[in-house]
C-alpha cells in the first residue's frame, strides 16, 4: 500500500475503519483493529505512509458548483454604498476594467487554497469574457488551474455578465474562450434587454462545442416574468436534459407554493441543476424593505425533495456581491440551513449531500469512497456528516488520488500549568 488510513469514521459504517490506497485508488476499506501498521510495514520492509483520522469523519471532499474566481478580493476596490445588485455589478465592472492577467491569477490562486484548506477538491469558476476584460481574465484562470491540479479539479465556465444580444465582441470572445480550453458557457439572461434572445445564444454556443451550460437566473423577488420555463424550452427542443444547471434563482423564493412547485416540475421534467448561493442571495436582496426583510434564499431542500439536483455554493468571495468569505462550503452549509430554519438529521445530511455529491454531479466528478474509487479524501473534526455541518467542522487533511494536498493542525487547549 501507498497510504493507509486508519481509525476513520464513514458513512454507512458502524465502526472506525482502515483505507488502503495503492496507485492513486482506494484498494481497501477494513474494520480497524488494534494492529500496529508501522511495525507490519517495517517487518515487510514496505514504507506506506500512516495517517491516523483518530477517530474523525472522512468524507470524499467538497464541491463548489458556482464561484468566481477572476473578481474575487477586489473588496478595496468598490465602493459600497447601497448594497444592492445594481450597485454591485457597476462597481465591479468598474473594477475590471483594470484586470490584469497577472492580477487576476494572484487573486485567484488566493482563493483556490482558501479552498484547498477548507477541503474543496474540485470547483466550478465562471469567467468573464468580454470588451472590458477579453481573455485576460481567462488566461490568467487556466494558469491557475494548470498550478493547483494536484489538488483540485477545476472547470471554468467562459461566461456573458453583462449581456450577450447587443455585444456581438463577447460572443465573439466566448467562441474564443472556447476553442482554448473553457470547459462550458453561461449566461445572465437578467441583465440582457432580449433575456430570450440571450438564452439561445447560449445554447447555440454550447451545442456547437458540445458543452454544458449553465446560466446566473431570476436574481430578484419579484414572482413574475421567471426565465426558468425559456431555459426548460431550450434544454428539451435540443436534448440537453442532465447538461443543465442554474445559480441564484431568488424570484422561486417570492413565488406562492402553487407557483413554485409550477416551476419545480418544470425543472425536474429537464433535469436541470439548481444552485443556492446564501451569502450573495441574503446580502443583496430586500434593501428595499424597511420591515420583515425577506431572505431572498431558496430553500434547497424543498426542490431536493421533489427530485431536483441541489447545490449550495459561495458565488463571490470578499467583493461588492458578498463582501466577506473564506471559500469554506461547510460554513457555506451551516450558513443555508439557519436561513432555511433546518434542524432535523436527515435535512442536514441533506445539506451535505449538496456541497458533496450533489455538486460533484453537476461538475460530472467522482464524489464516492468504496473500492476502486479515486482516494480523494477530506478529514473532517466531526464525527459524521451531521456534525459536521452543525459545527462548521474544520478540515483537517486532505488527499487528492492518494496524495497528501493540505493538512490544518487540531487545536489544542493549553492548561496554563
Amino acid at each position: 500500500m501507498d497510504v493507509i488510513i486508519t481509525n476513520a469514521r464513514l458513512a454507512n459504517y458502524q465502526e472506525k475503519v482502515t483505507i488502503k490506497i495503492k496507485d492513486g485508488l482506494i484498494a481497501a476499506i477494513e474494520d480497524s483493529h488494534t494492529e500496529s501498521y508501522e511495525d507490519k510495514a517495517s517487518e515487510n520492509n514496505a514504507n506506506p505512509t500512516i495517517y491516523d483520522a483518530k477517530s474523525n469523519f472522512v468524507c470524499a471532499g467538497f464541491y463548489e458548483s458556482h464561484i468566481h474566481l477572476d473578481k474575487a478580493c477586489i473588496l478595496d476596490r468598490c465602493n459600497i454604498e447601497t448594497g444592492d445588485l445594481d450597485e454591485a455589478v457597476s462597481e465591479t465592472g468598474q473594477a475590471k476594467a483594470e484586470f490584469s492577467e497577472d492580477d487576476v491569477y494572484e487573486r485567484a490562486c488566493k482563493v483556490i487554497e482558501m479552498a484547498i484548506k477548507k477541503g474543496t477538491v474540485g470547483l466550478r469558476t465562471f469567467v468573464e469574457t468580454d470588451a472590458k476584460t477579453q481573455l485576460r481574465s481567462f488566461n490568467a484562470i487556466k494558469k491557475a488551474r494548470e498550478k493547483y491540479a494536484f489538488a483540485m479539479d477545476i472547470e471554468i465556465c467562459a461566461f456573458a455578465q453583462d449581456g450577450l444580444t447587443m455585444a456581438p465582441q463577447t460572443y465573439a470572445l466566448l467562441r474564443q474562450a472556447l476553442t482554448q480550453g473553457a470547459d462550458l458557457v453561461g449566461g445572465c439572461p437578467y441583465k440582457d434587454d432580449h433575456p430570450d434572445r440571450h438564452i439561445e445564444m447560449i445554447f447555440d454556443l454550447a451545442e456547437q462545442f458540445d458543452v454544458n451550460v449553465d446560466f446566473h437566473l431570476d436574481f430578484d423577488l419579484d414572482p413574475k416574468g421567471s426565465s426558468i420555463p425559456k431555459v426548460v424550452e431550450e434544454t428539451l427542443k435540443r436534448q440537453y436534459q442532465g447538461r443543465v444547471s442554474i445559480g441564484h434563482v431568488t424570484k422561486l423564493s417570492a413565488m406562492n407554493t402553487l407557483q413554485r412547485g409550477a416551476m419545480a416540475g418544470l425543472l425536474k421534467f429537464a433535469d436541470i441543476s439548481l444552485t443556492v448561493l446564501p451569502a450573495t442571495d441574503i446580502y443583496l436582496n430586500g434593501r428595499d424593505y424597511e420591515a420583515l426583510i425577506p431572505r431572498g434564499m431558496v430553500n434547497a431542500n424543498e426542490l431536493a425533495e421533489l427530485g431536483i439536483n441541489t447545490t449550495i455554493s459561495s458565488n463571490n468571495i470578499l467583493n461588492a456581491f458578498t463582501p466577506y468569505g473564506d471559500a469554506s462550503l461547510i460554513r457555506m452549509g451551516n450558513m443555508y440551513a439557519n436561513i432555511a430554519q433546518l434542524s432535523k438529521d436527515k435535512d442536514i445530511e441533506a445539506v451535505f449531500d449538496m456541497i458533496g455529491k450533489n455538486a460533484a454531479k453537476i461538475l460530472s466528478m467522482q464524489a464516492e469512497i468504496a473500492i476502486g474509487a479515486p482516494a480523494t479524501l477530506v478529514v473532517l473534526e466531526a464525527k459524521d456528516a451531521v456534525t459536521a455541518i452543525r459545527t462548521n467542522a474544520q478540515a483537517l487533511a486532505g488527499f487528492k488520488n492518494g496524495k497528501q494536498t493540505f493538512c490544518n493542525a487540531s487545536a489544542v487547549i493549553l492548561s496554563g500549568l
